[in-house]
């Protein structure tokens, strides 16, 4: 971490915390701040209690480890593939994670054997990188990338509607079109532990690789010159990535362009370093996913919308704007 970006870093922290503040202390049904932070420590009402230690608690908490690994997963992935457009849900990861979790749901493991979720959803999502890498090569162009993403996207897409379509009966159909909108509601106590460990190891992970990809953005004969063990990285990212988002997404549903979004925003404060990038990701990833999961409560709809939604509607017009910028740098 460079000194210019400590500033940085405490503004970013600072909002996080207040994000997760208010994550808490927000919810359905209007609670005065006192009596909340009161149950949090046990004290009060029964079902107060309950609600503050096992629903608003871990939603703050998990939000916040979702986003993060979102976000620094879409740093080093852009930072290893030098590619500006590389994201998971944009290269198939977040879909074959997606796919993975549908699966163990579809045949009931996920019932059984609840740590099943975060595994086939990191299996997925490995499966998805290196699909990707095979196709692309890590020197792929834009189009070239999206195309391999596009491919592998539509592949877990179809594999995903045919689960849906041959559910045993239209509940569980329904039970999986829901899940797949993404979303942080009812997630308790167990969904933390199961995904908070693989995404805490993966974002360790990727944060130990910000000078190798430092040096392979100077290109991969020069990085190798400077003694980065170029197999060791590639290794490295994939698995980070993989628990880093095959994790998140196996408990929250498919959540996108957190990855995308983000590290863009933040470029401009710490250039194109990606050693500089990936921790104000992370923590800028929380702050973004918890301020659209504050966002989803407070709108005044009939039901609460799918935090996947609210990220889409944010995402896929900054994604447009990405597409003609580089259009335009192109020509």
């Amino acid at each position: 971490m460079m000194r210019q970006d400590r500033p940085l870093l405490a503004g970013l922290s600072f909002l996080l915390l207040a994000l997760l503040a208010a994550s808490f202390l927000v919810g359905s049904v209007p609670v005065p701040a006192g009596q909340m932070l009161a149950a949090l420590w046990g004290q009060g009402d029964g079902a107060l209690v309950l609600v503050a230690q096992e629903i608003r608690l871990p939603r703050a908490l998990l939000g916040a480890l979702v986003g993060a690994g979102l976000g620094m997963a879409g740093a080093a992935l852009q930072g290893y593939l030098r590619n500006p457009l590389a994201e998971p849900g944009l290269i198939g990861a977040s879909s074959a994670a997606s796919l993975g979790a549908v699966l163990v749901i579809y045949f009931g493991l996920s019932a059984t054997w609840p740590l099943s979720l975060p595994l086939a959803g990191m299996a997925g999502a490995g499966l998805a990188v290196l699909l990707i890498q095979g196709l692309a090569g890590r020197d792929a162009s834009v189009l070239l990338l999206i195309l391999a993403g596009m491919a592998v996207q539509s592949l877990a897409a179809s594999l995903t509607a045919l689960a849906l379509n041959l559910a045993p009966n239209p509940h569980a159909a329904l039970e999986i079109a829901f899940w797949l909108l993404g979303s942080l509601t009812d997630r308790t106590n167990q969904h933390l532990l199961l995904a908070g460990p693989f995404i805490l190891a993966g974002l360790w992970l990727l944060a130990s690789d910000g000078r190798a990809l430092d040096a392979l953005g100077l290109g991969e004969r020069t990085a190798a010159s400077l003694g980065v063990n170029l197999a060791g990285l590639r290794r490295r990212v994939v698995l980070g990535t993989v628990l880093a988002v095959g994790a998140s997404v196996a408990v929250t549903g498919a959540i996108g362009f957190i990855g995308l979004v983000v590290p863009h925003l933040l470029r401009r404060v710490t250039g194109h370093q990606p050693s500089r990038l990936l921790w104000p990701s992370a923590l800028a990833g929380a702050c973004l996913l918890l301020a659209a999961d504050l966002l989803v409560r407070l709108l005044p709809t009939n039901d609460e919308l799918k935090l996947g939604v609210v990220s889409g509607l944010i995402g896929a017009p900054f994604f447009f704007h990405l597409l003609l910028r580089t259009r335009a740098d192109l020509r």
